[in-house]
């Protein structure tokens, strides 16, 4: 139907770069001359769907400058365990040891208080934290256990075993 137009094959382009609302609506044709030859009118049919012909300008995705501009430069910050936190129960365990040591419970409650402080020294979070729900534990029974005994002896002494 163009007889004596020569076609430009157009170079081979890739995907299409940039976004899905920049690659659906493309930026519009630059105004042309008023004065079109048949080739340029030809040509400018041509880059109705093309992206990349000269009469159209290099405009880089929006979306995509918007995206560098907004997005934060990553810092690594290195967090350590914080081995404050872990409680010792140290107190509790000299007081049991020297008051309410019953069957010794109050000895290896201060032991294990101690294996804690040294744990806490060494950033081991792991072995502290056991350590100290084994030293809680042996607290907690030695403190039930003497207190028992302590009600245990008063009620005797108040009420005694002679008067029944």
């Amino acid at each position: 139907p163009f007889e004596g137009v020569a076609w430009t094959p157009r170079p081979p382009q890739g995907p299409p770069q940039g976004c899905f609302a920049c690659i659906a609506k493309p930026p519009a044709l630059r105004q042309a001359s008023p004065v079109l030859s048949p080739s340029s009118a030809v040509y400018l049919m041509e880059s109705k769907s093309c992206k990349g012909d000269s009469l159209r300008p290099a405009v880089p995705c929006k979306h995509l400058v918007e995206k560098k501009t907004m997005t934060n430069p990553t810092t690594v910050i290195e967090i350590y365990p914080d081995t404050t936190e872990v409680n010792d129960y140290y107190l509790w365990s000299i007081f049991n040891f020297v008051y309410l040591n019953f069957c010794c419970l109050g000895f290896i409650a201060l032991a294990y208080s101690l294996k804690v402080r040294d744990k806490k020294l060494l950033n081991d979070l792991n072995g502290a934290v056991e350590d100290a729900k084994t030293a809680r534990l042996f607290n907690i029974t030695s403190s039930a256990l003497a207190t028992f005994c302590i009600i245990l002896i008063f009620i005797f002494l108040r009420y005694p075993l002679t008067d029944y």
